[in-house]
């Protein structure tokens, strides 16, 4: 038997807080006898469950259930279920209420069920978020959505919170919105609520909704000011860095670090890269004949920061290189050899006389053209 006056507002916080969903609302009881339990009401906002009775009783037990079976009860000593405020069950695929009466065989059971065409609904929905503020969500139409669909994603990152729509939504050739991008986001402590839903000439579009944890879908960014310093006595760098910056976590502790170092004289091997907790690490394996590559990267560990690695930092070299050394060699042999021949000319040109060491060669006598003394006397007389 079902109870028309029974679940009033099944969904009243999404009817009010988002675009009305499609949705069929069915209350009927467990056993034969008309239930004294009526007016069910659920406040989604409160997580509570309400109802009336005719009856007073002294205790009711309540039931919430999802279709995969999944499900918390709470017992309660008044018409009135709150349930906790961690519990975040979809409603795409359908949710029972149940209340019980312990020992009575009194019970009010009420299905929540999604309405519209059947692969309608989006399918492949994902959310990530990068460069610390900017978040992305994407999705795929219905393998069974008319042609004229169209989608609206609405999202809540808190209960206390207002809801947002998709202000720059992404649209595919026949521009029909199959993402959005979202700007200025924060991450919260509570799991964020997404809702796409949709419209079409041809007939009712099934909605999706899913929870997020916001910090699970986060990319991180890369560490910041990576230096290194070497030293030769004793032989060695040390590496240091910052935490790459996040929306919610100052922590200096909450993040894991993997390092990479590569030798560029020798060819990529696939070797195990450190990790460590802090934010420095000494290289202890560092050669100053070698050129190196560094590159670090983050990601969360055991607080509210993604568990999955984050992006690289840009890669900084150091270490001087056989190239270096080749360079340097032949600088010293050039340098010493002009040194030294220019030592060597000044002391040949202050101590030596370049006469002395090297002697005119003596010329032969030109009978035919040199003319003497006596010749021209001679010449004369005549």
């Amino acid at each position: 038997m079902f109870d028309t006056l029974g679940l009033i507002c099944m969904i009243l916080w999404y009817m009010m807080l988002f675009h009305p969903l499609h949705a069929d609302i069915q209350c009927m009881e467990l056993d034969a006898k008309e239930s004294p339990i009526t007016n069910v009401n659920v406040d989604w906002r409160k997580m509570e469950l309400s109802w009336e009775s005719s009856r007073n009783f002294t205790g009711y037990k309540c039931i919430i259930m999802d279709r995969d079976m999944e499900y918390i009860e709470t017992e309660v000593d008044s018409p009135l279920c709150s349930f906790p405020a961690e519990l975040n069950m979809p409603l795409h695929k359908g949710v029972t209420f149940t209340i019980e009466v312990p020992n009575k065989n009194i019970s009010k059971q009420c299905n929540f069920l999604p309405g519209g065409m059947n692969g309608s609904a989006i399918e492949n929905f994902s959310c990530m978020i990068y460069n610390i503020f900017f978040m992305n969500c994407t999705w795929q139409a219905g393998r069974d959505a008319p042609a004229d669909t169209q989608y609206f994603l609405y999202w809540q990152k808190s209960r206390d919170e207002e809801e947002r729509e998709c202000e720059l939504y992404i649209k595919d050739e026949n521009y029909r919105n199959m993402g959005c991008i979202f700007q200025n986001v924060s991450i919260g402590i509570e799991k964020a609520y997404f809702l796409v839903n949709g419209s079409s000439k041809d007939s009712l579009i099934q909605f999706y909704d899913e929870y997020i944890d916001l910090y699970k879908i986060e990319i991180l960014t890369a560490p910041l000011n990576v230096t290194v310093h070497c030293t030769r006595n004793p032989m060695g760098c040390i590496i240091t860095w910052h935490p790459p910056p996040t929306s919610h976590v100052e922590n200096r502790k909450c993040f894991q670090y993997e390092i990479s170092i590569q030798n560029k004289d020798e060819p990529k091997e696939e070797k195990k890269l450190p990790r460590v907790r802090n934010d420095s690490y000494e290289f202890q394996n560092y050669n100053e004949k070698k050129r190196y590559t560094l590159k670090i990267r983050a990601r969360g560990k055991n607080c509210l920061v993604s568990s999955n690695w984050g992006e690289w930092s840009e890669p900084i070299e150091f270490g001087q290189g056989k190239d270096y050394f080749v360079f340097v060699m032949l600088f010293l042999i050039a340098l010493g050899t002009i040194s030294v021949t220019l030592l060597l000319y000044c002391l040949f040109k202050r101590y030596c006389s370049f006469k002395n060491i090297f002697p005119p060669i003596p010329q032969p006598r030109d009978k035919f053209n040199a003319l003497t003394d006596e010749d021209i006397q001679l010449f004369q007389q005549h």
